[in-house]
């Protein structure tokens, strides 16, 4: 919602502040850049601090920043407070699926993952309706007075409501060390006491240091991993999609033939969000079933019967529908909304774009968690690291490529990309994902 709610605000802004549409969209662009960078954080401290606590901090911060975007006098410092509660609230992102791994079985983890995944696409659904009502009625800064209140109601109801979900972990004594003794007696000087204690110190301060700075980066470094590089761009290059078409239906709808005000444009978010939310209650129960249907036809059962279930199974029909669907439903709204056809027409194909999409999103995050087991709020907070920058470049780039292209050429060439990139990452794990994976648990295990 942090995004969505400004679209149909972005003309007004635009006037107020007097800069050009395109730096008007980095409050949006770089909003999604820092929700990229902060996960990697916000999940490493997660693994070991719990989630509930980083939760309770991330939305504290975030309701802080998004007053003073409101308060924000020019277009530089309303960028700069968007990105720090955009890095706030992205804590959700990689720890709520890192909640939802905890909690669920992994042939009941696509089900709820699929309802994990409503919470954040309501936003996209709701917001630019809310945002245009606020917009046109009080101002654009009445979108950010509604963030507010809405961040202080979340971390309201997660002080009182939601436990922890992190496993604990065992604690292990640690070995004694016992000094050498002099009579029977333990000898230790007063130098070697100090001694000791510096480096115990130094250790300590450094790990520190590891765990907050070093350790988050490390995340990354899964990239090398075939499985995980090509399920997080399959993902990326949709949701850096999904932001380009975003800024085209609003540059689109809001010129002539349309001309749309405010709380129109918003209304016609509903149908790619109606999308998300079919795939979501729909899609990941479907992608369990699909799961289920592989592991039997393979035979895969463990020493007492149970089924075993391997990440790449979700990668079925699902995956090959949804590869095609989203691509086409680009090059459809693009042609029909650049041809002035009846705005229903270019809002089906937003509809089908929703439902494309929301199937890889759904699938790419459950998979995540099951290429990582042990770190699954990681794999995702990768996820939304690689995908945010593509969204955070889409939102910059688009109004430019629009002005350049227009809408029809430019939906096109984007259908292509996406339609070639599906394809050929689907074919890609389902030919060699089990030999990769193999190969990936066994340099995981070695700490190569």
């Amino acid at each position: 919602m942090g995004s969505a709610i400004f679209y149909p605000a972005l003309p007004e802004m635009t006037r107020e502040f007097g800069v050009s549409p395109t730096i008007v969209n980095l409050s949006i662009g770089l909003y999604m850049l820092a929700m990229s960078i902060f996960p990697l954080w916000w999940s490493s401290f997660s693994e070991t601090l719990g989630r509930r606590n980083i939760y309770i901090v991330s939305f504290s911060l975030n309701v802080v920043f998004c007053l003073l975007s409101g308060l924000s006098m020019n277009i530089t410092m309303l960028i700069v407070f968007r990105v720090l509660s955009g890095g706030a609230s992205a804590s959700v992102q990689a720890v709520g699926a890192g909640t939802v791994a905890d909690v669920w079985e992994p042939q009941e983890r696509g089900r709820a993952m699929g309802i994990f995944y409503i919470g954040p696409l309501m936003g996209p659904m709701i917001g630019p309706v809310v945002g245009g009502i606020l917009a046109q009625y009080y101002g654009w800064r009445s979108t950010v007075w509604f963030l507010t209140c809405y961040g202080a109601i979340i971390l309201i109801v997660t002080l009182f409501a939601l436990p922890e979900t992190l496993p604990r972990k065992k604690p292990t004594a640690p070995a004694s060390q016992p000094g050498p003794a002099v009579d029977g007696m333990p000898s230790l000087s007063r130098a070697s006491s100090t001694a000791r204690s510096v480096q115990t110190h130094t250790r300590k301060a450094a790990a520190a240091l590891k765990r907050c700075f070093v350790d988050p980066l490390e995340i990354v470094t899964y990239l090398r991993f075939p499985p995980i590089l090509c399920t997080v761009y399959y993902s990326a290059i949709t949701f850096g999609t999904l932001y380009v078409l975003n800024i085209a239906a609003q540059a689109a709808f809001s010129q002539p033939p349309y001309g749309f005000s405010s709380v129109v444009l918003g209304l016609l978010y509903l149908p790619s969000s109606g999308g998300y939310f079919v795939a979501s209650v729909l899609g990941g129960p479907w992608i369990d079933r699909i799961m289920i249907r592989a592991a039997e036809r393979a035979g895969r059962y463990d020493a007492e019967g149970r089924l075993v279930y391997l990440p790449e199974d979700r990668m079925g029909v699902n995956a090959w529908v949804a590869a095609s669907l989203y691509p086409a439903s680009l090059v459809w709204f693009g042609w029909t909304a650049q041809r002035g056809v009846h705005w229903a027409v270019p809002s089906v194909a937003n509809f089908l774009f929703g439902l494309g999409s929301m199937l890889v999103f759904g699938a790419v995050a459950t998979m995540l968690t099951e290429f990582m087991p042990r770190r699954s709020s990681s794999g995702v907070a990768l996820n939304n690291f690689v995908r945010n920058i593509l969204s955070c470049t889409g939102a910059v780039v688009g109004q430019p490529l629009i002005d350049a292209m227009g809408v029809g050429w430019l939906m096109t060439a984007l259908g292509l990309v996406c339609w070639l990139s599906g394809n050929l990452v689907i074919w890609l794990l389902r030919r060699n994902s089990q030999k990769w994976r193999v190969q990936m648990d066994e340099a995981l295990k070695n700490g190569t």
